[in-house]
């Protein structure tokens, strides 16, 4: 196995409970029931697959497109429970593409952000897809920051940031002519992009590579297949057997799982251990009205104070021109809670069970309520675990370290299950 891997290996026994895993303009099952969207080489009736990923979002699509990529011998397809591709986590973000300043060096968040970055404005460039490399400014306005700002610049460069400088007052006014402050980081790699344009990229690299992409599949449950009395064929090659939540099902020899806010549940479903645990918090942001929005050129940031495990309040520019100022961090009592009164009564029982400090995304904790900070891979024993591979936690920055997060996961996979 890749040994920069954290993993949590789970005592797989069986374990049940219900879940998530879509793109605009699909054809094949009528609304409300499982759809192929168009594209990919195999018949809108095939049910077997060897290599199945459940989740639609960013980090599922750019792992099936590079297994696909891969190996394209493979029969593989993507099942995702809304009727559309990417409509949470990817289609619910601030669209920067980060540069790796704020995260541990030698980490794997340091390392993927970096990686991920210079090959997302690589793949926008190729696809055509519009982003803005505008740049951020980490401005510190009180004395007692500038420490904090010193050491956060000497982290960038441990971690390989590209173009970090730090600059003056008088600088500060070129870059952002509004903004003051005594001290800023100056990070020109940090840019803005459509993370659902990309993942529909991603989906189209796929299906046009001979993957299938099903929506509309809830999963419900994950098991063994249970052998006919005349060991059929499909049960001994496809041993897996993956339900939703109206009865049918589809088969495969192996599954990656990319299900975001709801990775813990899917992997209490094929019986490995439910922790790290997600508690979801909301972030909400306010909007510059339009007539304000020359105000900001780029992305302005306050210095992150160490004792809270988010970034702070910061100006956003958008690639529809407008400007966002947020987020907050407030605990959402639903895991799609995007709106203030959603409630979901099972979600919120999961939250009380982990007491600990806000963030602003689905957050995982561990058991003892500590916030769990780099990336998760989670891989069971038994039958069916040593054919599943989980993406556990994959938080901010996983849309900016998608196609290098992807690139990890394909060898993982091909190493653990022998591809």
């Amino acid at each position: 196995m890749v040994p920069a891997l954290r993993y949590l290996v789970g005592a797989c026994g069986r374990a049940r409970g219900s879940f998530a895993g879509g793109s605009p303009g699909a054809c094949g099952f009528a609304s409300g029931r499982p759809r192929r969207l168009c594209g990919g080489s195999r018949s809108a009736s095939s049910s077997s697959f060897d290599i199945v990923i459940v989740g639609g979002g960013i980090v599922g699509l750019a792992s099936a497109r590079a297994l696909i990529l891969r190996h394209p011998s493979l029969s593989i397809g993507v099942l995702e429970k809304e009727k559309d591709l990417a409509v949470h986590q990817t289609g619910h973000n601030s669209g920067v593409i980060h540069s790796g300043i704020y995260y541990k060096p030698e980490s794997l968040k340091a390392k993927l952000c970096v990686q991920g970055a210079a090959l997302l404005y690589e793949y926008c460039q190729q696809k055509g897809i519009s982003y803005k490399q505008c740049g951020k400014l980490i401005v510190a306005v009180e004395q007692e920051e500038i420490p904090r700002l010193q050491a956060l610049y000497e982290k960038g460069l441990q971690n390989g940031v590209q173009g970090l400088r730090l600059i003056q007052q008088e600088d500060i006014k070129k870059k952002e002519p509004y903004c003051r402050g005594l001290m800023a980081i100056d990070c020109p790699h940090t840019g803005i992009v459509d993370y659902r344009q990309v993942a529909l990229s991603f989906a189209q690299d796929f299906q046009e590579a001979g993957g299938s992409v099903l929506t509309n599949f809830e999963v419900k449950d994950i098991e063994m297949a249970k052998e006919s009395p005349s060991r059929s064929i499909d049960g001994m090659q496809y041993p897996i057997v993956i339900k939703n939540t109206k009865g049918e099902e589809i088969r495969c020899q192996y599954v990656v799982t990319c299900a975001g806010l709801y990775s813990d549940r899917i992997s209490e479903l094929s019986g490995c251990t439910p922790d790290p645990r997600i508690v979801p918090f909301r972030g909400d942001y306010l909007l510059l009205k339009p007539e304000k929005c020359y105000l900001v050129k780029g992305n302005i940031y306050p210095v992150p104070d160490s004792r809270f495990p988010f970034l702070g309040v910061h100006f956003t520019p958008r690639m529809d021109g407008s400007i966002w100022l947020g987020p907050n961090a407030v605990l959402a009592f639903k895991r799609e809670g995007y709106r203030p009164f959603d409630f979901s009564a099972t979600d919120v029982m999961d939250i009380i069970i982990n007491r600990g400090p806000a963030g602003v995304r689905a957050q995982a904790l561990d058991r003892d309520g500590n916030l769990v900070e780099d990336f998760v891979f989670d891989a069971g024993v038994g039958d069916i675990g040593n054919r599943i591979l989980h993406v556990r936690n994959a938080p901010s920055p996983a849309a900016t370290s998608s196609i290098a997060i992807s690139g990890m996961i394909a060898d993982e996979v091909q190493q653990r299950f022998e591809l």
